[in-house]
């Protein structure tokens, strides 16, 4: 199905909070309002980090963890993507709750640390210096527990390094099963910029058969959904990655479904429509769930 395209909403991330845009949601019924209006404008995945219903904080609390996942389920048909990311405070016992709790039909894997900085671009202050930790162990330990519940790995890719690493994994251990789903991260300070440059160094460098998505922070997400429409790759936006429907005006997205809606758009500058949930499922390779 090369002309159907798997759009991704990020709904909520660890970082973005409603003082920065008012629709970051935090409760179940706030994600499950979003899940659906994405699911509308013709998402098929949904990407989540759970957040404290009342200060908007990464958790894994298992309560919260299990409303948040019943509430999507029961309203929509999307496929499940949860983050074992969670915020980089959260100690790998945290992260791996939500693939030990839960039965998504993905899950993020990340196959190496890095730094994860905000920067001032314009006059090159450093806002946050922070690590992004993530030992080999612990991916080996993340990857055979998704391994073993049927989750497929959505191998966060921040570096070409980290792609090299998925290689590694690949050749040498049975986590990873042909053939692999990879997410290419541009724009993060401590990882690539976008340019023509590393899309092509990341397509080029995953094994034959793999798919991947383009994930762009900030104002790189329409430009690198627009270079993955472009290069046989799939979408990621949402307000996880971007709260901009506009950054050229400052205009803040409505919602997740406003940026779903301009990837759909995206897409179909290409020649490329929407997968459904069904499709996304057979395109990513992902078992057959009741």
């Amino acid at each position: 199905m090369a002309d159907k395209i798997v759009i991704t909403a990020a709904l909520s991330g660890s970082v973005t909070m409603k003082e920065h845009n008012p629709n970051v949601p935090y409760t179940p019924e706030e994600f499950a309002r979003e899940a659906i209006r994405a699911e509308e404008a013709g998402a098929a995945v949904v990407h989540v980090h759970f957040r404290d219903y009342t200060t908007g904080l990464p958790t894994t609390d298992p309560v919260v963890m299990s409303e948040v996942v019943q509430a999507i389920r029961e309203n929509t048909n999307l496929l499940l993507n949860l983050s074992t990311g969670v915020s980089l405070e959260s100690t790998l016992e945290e992260r791996m709750r939500p693939v030990v709790n839960h039965d998504p039909d993905l899950a993020s894997l990340n196959p190496g640390t890095m730094n994860f900085c905000t920067v001032n671009y314009r006059d090159g202050t450093v806002i946050a210096d922070k690590t992004y930790y993530n030992p080999l162990a612990a991916t080996i330990e993340f990857g055979t527990t998704m391994q073993a519940k049927g989750i497929k790995p959505e191998l966060e890719c921040f570096a070409i390094s980290h792609v090299h690493n998925v290689l590694f994994f690949h050749e040498h251990y049975d986590f990873l099963e042909a053939p692999l789903h990879f997410s290419f991260v541009f724009g993060v300070m401590g990882g690539v910029r976008f340019n023509s440059d590393m899309v092509n160094s990341y397509v080029h460098a995953i094994p034959p058969g793999s798919t991947w998505q383009g994930i762009g922070a900030g104002p790189t997400c329409f430009k690198v959904a627009m270079a993955a429409a472009i290069f046989g790759g799939h979408i990621r936006v949402g307000l996880e990655d971007n709260v901009y429907i506009d950054h050229l005006t400052k205009r803040k997205s409505e919602g997740n479904w406003d940026q779903v809606a301009k990837a759909v758009e995206i897409a179909r500058m290409v020649g490329r429509e929407p997968a459904t949930p069904a499709e996304a499922r057979d395109i990513l390779h992902l078992p057959k769930r009741s």
